[in-house]
């Protein structure tokens, strides 16, 4: 007789276990056979609780699922779930996901008062004028003349940067990072870059030259402004 089709491996590791549940079982198999092998292999009460981190490979858990999974795997078993982890994810959460990661362009100038806040990169066609000031999570390149604020990587990314046609603005902000006075000349300049130089622990700016030499995942389209 051919051997049952293990639905649940538990794999030792160097900081607990690793569970991985089969994805092409069904939920309620599955859960089935964690119970059983979870008690089989309770340990002591003295024993110290154990990690685990879950692996679910192409298999989605509603959170009614995840929390019976959490009580099957549970301190009162002497176990605890570190990470539960899946191949897939909700709609909802691949939807922000793009949003994040997509680059917004916006065709307008941003006057005096005016604030243009972004989630993701922002790509701005059009000025920003003193007393103007743009917002995003991701990087800013700006196809116009920077005299306004700008701030990059709002949500906390140091890596975000902000680039402009023209570069001469109020203030640069990265992150939690603020910009000194500026260690260009008073007149701006073009086509340049503002990023976060870690050794410097400031902001400074420079060629977009500079950038793709120090952050190797700079990618096309920076260049292709650098470019014109």
């Amino acid at each position: 007789m051919q051997d049952k089709k293990q639905i649940i491996t538990i794999k030792g590791t160097r900081e607990g276990l690793s569970l991985f549940i089969e994805e092409s079982a069904t939920y309620r198999d599955a859960m089935k056979e964690l119970h059983e092998k979870m008690m089989a292999s309770k340990p002591r009460r003295d024993e110290p609780i154990v990690s685990v981190k879950v692996k679910l490979g192409n298999r989605y858990l509603t959170e009614e699922q995840e929390n019976e999974l959490r009580r099957v795997v549970s301190v009162d078993n002497r176990f605890k779930i570190d990470s539960i982890e899946s191949e897939l994810i909700r709609i909802e959460d691949a939807l922000k996901w793009q949003e994040d990661s997509e680059i917004k362009a916006v065709n307008q100038i941003v006057r005096s008062g005016q604030v243009l806040e972004i989630k993701g990169d922002l790509l701005l066609i059009g000025d920003v004028n003193p007393g103007g000031k743009v917002i995003s999570t991701g990087n800013i390149y700006i196809l116009g003349n920077l005299f306004g604020i700008a701030h990059a990587g709002f949500e906390g990314d140091h890596d975000s940067f902000i680039v402009a046609s023209y570069m001469k603005p109020t203030q640069l902000r990265i992150a939690d990072y603020i910009s000194r006075a500026p260690d260009y000349e008073s007149d701006g300049v073009y086509m340049e870059c503002g990023f976060i130089d870690g050794q410097q622990d400031k902001i400074i700016i420079d060629s977009l030259k500079v950038l793709s030499r120090k952050r190797r995942e700079i990618s096309g389209f920076e260049r292709r402004m650098n470019n014109g």
